[in-house]
């Protein structure tokens, strides 16, 4: 016990206990970095979707109301946005409003409407 004494004491006197304490922090702060880079990145996908997935069942249970598509879309966005707000995430409109027309998009049960076939049909 008494040797194990010594050698701490004489890592503390010379000073080396500190450049290794020191080399240690230096090797530690990338991986530190990286995983809070990586915690951030987690934390906004499960954001996302969760927003997607706020969108699709505010756009499903719009489609079969007797409204214009714009009244519908304002309506989902805002029903996206107090969803989002009682889950307590404040998102800026823009995010909101490409969430309801992605998922307008990819809803089966909204119609679809191709550009190239109504330029065609007008000819």
């Amino acid at each position: 016990m008494k040797v194990i004494n010594d050698i701490i004491e004489w890592l503390v006197q010379t000073g080396l206990l500190s450049v290794l304490a020191i080399f240690l922090l230096k090797q530690l702060k990338p991986v530190l970095d990286n995983k809070a880079e990586h915690a951030s990145t987690e934390q906004s996908r499960a954001l996302w979707t969760l927003l997607e997935q706020v969108a699709d069942m505010a756009v499903t249970s719009l489609v079969s109301q007797d409204k214009t598509g714009r009244e519908k879309f304002d309506e989902a966005s805002m029903i996206v946005n107090d969803v989002m707000k009682k889950q307590g995430y404040k998102l800026d409109s823009q995010t909101i409003h490409t969430a309801v027309q992605s998922a307008y998009e990819k809803s089966e049960l909204t119609p679809t409407v191709n550009a190239k076939e109504e330029t065609s049909n007008d000819k």
